[in-house]
């Protein structure tokens, strides 16, 4: 399935598209309200938070904003708005994106977009049922290393890939509280479905379907409640296998990408610079260079037989990470010029990986996934 819908789109082909976002916490704040304001043919138009502070920060950033304090407020004037974006606590995915399909929206929701992926099923069933597209933010399809390793493949680089190494790894070794660090399952807190969501996503985009799934879950740090150390093996029925690494617990941060193939491998340490620049107060239109750039002493290397912490290999310069192209995609499915970026049925085959993972962790044992 493509994730191709048809909807209202409002105004002639050059009227801005009105966007309501739900939540202004990091999500909101951080990713979405900057990616939104930074898209042509996108504009703000209501942010729902209860929160003085928060309506405070939105204000000083984007003083036409208009507020809500609810959803359902945004429901009532659903003529008025072309697109909302959930950006709210894990929990509350499924419902608001339910009563805005019910109410006519089309919507972006973040990641991950539900706790199951028979509910991530059921709302693109929604979507589909309405005609209104659905898509979800898995903005690190936009890294920079992961723009430049799907090159690298695509082009034959490596030869045929067999093994896949990803580490999302941080060192926070004290917890910040919060419902993304609750042991209640009802919040969707932890690792597994928090960065996991990212690098599950990303194996699945460059291999294809897992066919099993092993994985190991762990609490490290004291006074925490849900998995801070996690770690996943994939199989890919083209036979490639995928390890995947999540941590708030790593002293020493491991590559960011280590990839081997029959004829060449590829490493690259750090992360893509453009979740800290817009935690910073960068924006893409104002950024003191191209967008998404990193510096020449952060570009992986390709090579076989060396190591590059020692110089070995060649450095690859690393493509611009471009987050800005999600909502530019967005906006032209909106309009009927392109496809959903990132569609509710390719969610769900990530949340099919990440539930077999929790019962892998929880029970001892592999699990197979249908072919």
């Amino acid at each position: 399935m493509t994730g191709t819908t048809t909807h209202r789109a409002s105004g002639p082909s050059g009227t801005p598209l009105r966007v309501g976002l739900v939540g202004y916490g990091l999500a909101g704040s951080v990713f979405h309200a900057p990616l939104i304001a930074a898209t042509e043919g996108l504009v703000l138009d209501t942010v729902v938070t209860t929160n003085e502070e928060r309506r405070d920060l939105a204000r000083a950033e984007f003083p036409d904003v208009a507020f809500a304090a609810s959803p359902q407020e945004l429901w009532e004037r659903a003529d008025d708005l072309d697109l909302v974006v959930i950006a709210s606590p894990n929990k509350t995915h499924v419902p608001i994106a339910t009563a805005a399909l019910e109410a006519g929206l089309p919507v972006v929701v973040d990641k991950p977009i539900a706790g199951t992926a028979a509910e991530a099923r059921g709302l693109a069933t929604l979507a589909e049922e309405r005609g209104l597209l659905l898509s979800v933010f898995q903005n690190r399809r936009w890294d920079n290393d992961f723009l430049t390793l799907s090159r690298l493949i695509a082009d034959g680089e490596l030869g045929e890939v067999q093994r896949f190494e990803s580490r999302f790894e941080r060192w926070r070794p004290r917890p910040k509280g919060g419902w993304r660090e609750s042991g209640d399952p009802q919040e969707i807190g932890g690792l597994l479905y928090d960065l996991g969501s990212h690098v599950v996503d990303q194996a699945l985009v460059l291999f294809g379907p897992a066919v099993q799934v092993y994985a190991e879950s762990d609490v490290r740090r004291p006074g925490a409640a849900a998995d801070d150390d996690t770690f996943l093996a994939l199989t890919h029925a083209n036979g490639v296998r995928s390890h995947l690494y999540v941590s708030a617990t790593a002293a020493q941060l491991g590559p960011r990408f280590r990839v081997l193939g029959r004829s060449a491998g590829y490493v690259k340490y750090g992360l893509d610079p453009q979740e800290a620049d817009l935690r910073a107060g960068t924006r893409p239109a104002a950024a003191g260079r191209a967008w998404g750039e990193e510096p020449e002493e952060l570009w992986g290397r390709i090579g076989s037989g060396e190591s590059p912490l020692t110089g070995g290999g060649a450095p690859v310069r690393s493509l611009p990470g471009d987050y800005p192209a999600y909502y530019a995609a967005v906006a032209d499915a909106l309009r009927g010029k392109g496809e959903n970026p990132v569609t509710a049925f390719q969610a769900a085959a990530t949340l099919d990986v990440l539930e077999a993972a929790r019962r892998s962790a929880r029970e001892g044992v592999t699990v197979p996934l249908p072919a």
